[in-house]
């Protein structure tokens, strides 16, 4: 069963736990294990939510989907 991606949220939150833990004396490896990413997800996920906070997260969100094209949006209607 596959897992459901985390929402923007949980990742800055997830984020924040890493920092905790690894300030807390935890090896980074232990600390990424610990909620349960690689450590490639978490420095993909560092990038690009990294300085952000919850709220900001939000307005970043609601940007990109203003931003989308609306050809984009007739063609997912469309199942092209």
């Amino acid at each position: 069963m596959p897992r459901k991606k985390p929402s923007p949220e949980e990742i800055v939150a997830k984020l924040r736990q890493v920092d905790v833990f690894v300030s807390q004396g935890r090896p980074f490896a232990e600390a990424v294990r610990t909620i349960g990413v690689t450590s490639f997800t978490y420095y993909r996920w560092r990038k690009e939510y990294g300085g952000l906070k919850v709220d900001q997260v939000k307005r970043l969100k609601e940007l990109e989907k203003e931003n989308e094209p609306a050809d984009f949006h007739s063609a997912m209607k469309a199942g092209r």
